[in-house]
């Protein structure tokens, strides 16, 4: 049931009129059954969000995901998602109503800050269950409504549930007037990876034949980085003379160029995407098809994270590895995925080098047994520490979705 309008949202519903124009979601029917709204405030949240979202909708067979973004959303630097992510309209009393006529919610999962009084504010009002994820004291109201005392509070008190990743935000909203009964502290969402399975007897061959060898793994490599993996590589030979490296290309065109000059560099070398079988001396196997990382992971006790040594590429995703046991190594350069490689790091769960001569020195280190065994236990635990607070988070949902349908289905 919804609670009655104070003094200041009446106000501010007058100072923020205005009609909807130029929507994202204009002409994108509504689908049928459950639809769950998610709002993703920043983007380097949405990552999590996707990974929560694709769990919850194997979870729940038949529900639908309305995903979106701050009206001022560019999203040139959001990364890809697994599903569409339109706009939310902007701060205006009327675009608003439009939006959850066209949509009809059955539930809405707001994360972070940038909330946006109009739509939460209507949306409570049709008794649509709300719940704010990782808050922030943070309203992005229309212009004149700024002034007005209590848009924060009440904007807030429309979810039914908050959670915030620190006991300082929690204060925070308390001290506004707000229930304290719907506040509570959690850790933000984290990625679940879910490594696809290999063929156990390929894993079993592939294995025998590389028995009792040190095997490490460049991955996504850049053809600027050619020569820091290789020299880093001849480097780790001088220690370890039977060590066989992986050299997975990031451009599938770069394999057999490459695969010419490692021979003429007098390199022992193996093209697995032709075909050539890995004997007792091949010093480099060869590799460009990203699918094949599965298998690679899991047989490297160290992977190399490439297009991270220079400078532009960005960075690759290090979550698969660390899931399939292989302790992780990385470059600098790694914006696209900092925070995620920031976590690694303060757990010891990764080594971040800077040069080819670092890189040879961290191979010898990590393909240590003990060195290796408790990067893999730091990274399990990292990989595996959201588990619990997303299946709690999905039965949360699947409650509230399951209460929403009983009440509405009464006669």
């Amino acid at each position: 049931m919804s609670k009655p309008r104070s003094l200041s949202l009446a106000a501010y519903r007058v100072l923020s009129w205005g009609v909807p124009k130029n929507t994202s979601f204009a002409g994108i029917a509504r689908p049928e059954g459950e639809v769950l709204w998610v709002h993703v405030s920043t983007p380097y949240r949405l990552r999590a969000v996707d990974d929560f979202c694709r769990r919850l909708m194997s979870a729940r067979p038949g529900l639908s995901l309305l995903l979106t973004a701050p009206p001022d959303a560019d999203f040139g630097e959001w990364e890809e998602c697994s599903c569409q992510i339109l706009k939310l309209p902007a701060e205006h009393t009327g675009a608003a109503r439009a939006f959850l006529d066209h949509w009809r919610p059955d539930m809405g999962l707001w994360f972070g800050g940038g909330l946006m009084p109009n739509i939460i504010t209507r949306a409570q009002e049709r008794s649509i269950p709300l719940v704010l994820l990782e808050a922030l004291v943070e309203v992005k109201t229309a212009r004149g409504g700024r002034w007005l005392p209590d848009i924060t509070r009440y904007t807030l008190d429309c979810f039914m549930t908050i959670l915030t990743t620190n006991d300082e935000t929690a204060r925070q909203i308390r001290r506004l007037g707000v229930n304290s009964a719907k506040i509570s502290v959690e850790p933000p969402l984290h990625i679940s990876p879910n490594p696809t399975p290999w063929p156990e007897d390929e894993l079993i061959e592939t294995n025998h034949i590389l028995a009792g060898r040190p095997v490490w793994l460049a991955a996504w490599v850049q053809a600027k980085e050619f020569i820091s993996v290789l020299s880093a590589h001849r480097q780790a030979l001088r220690l370890l003379p039977r060590l066989a490296m992986v050299l997975h290309v990031a451009d599938a065109s770069e394999a057999a160029p490459l695969y010419k000059r490692l021979e003429a560099m007098d390199l022992r070398c193996a093209n697995w995407d032709e075909g050539h079988a890995i004997e007792d001396t091949t010093q480099v196997i060869v590799s460009s098809e990203p699918e094949d990382l599965g298998l690679w992971h899991r047989v490297s006790a160290v992977t190399f994270m490439g297009s991270s040594l220079e400078r532009n590429a960005g960075g690759q995703d290090p979550l698969i590895a660390v899931a399939l046991g292989s302790a992780v190594i990385n470059g600098p350069h790694v914006g696209n995925y900092q925070v995620l490689y920031d976590r690694l790091n303060q757990a010891n769960a990764a080594l971040t080098i800077k040069s080819a001569t670092e890189l040879g020195d961290g191979v010898v280190e990590l393909l240590a047994p003990d060195r290796t065994a408790d990067m893999a236990l730091a990274g399990w635990q990292i990989v595996t520490e959201g588990a619990p607070q997303a299946d709690q988070l999905i039965d949360m949902v699947q409650d509230t979705l399951d209460r929403w349908r009983a009440h509405h289905a009464r006669p």
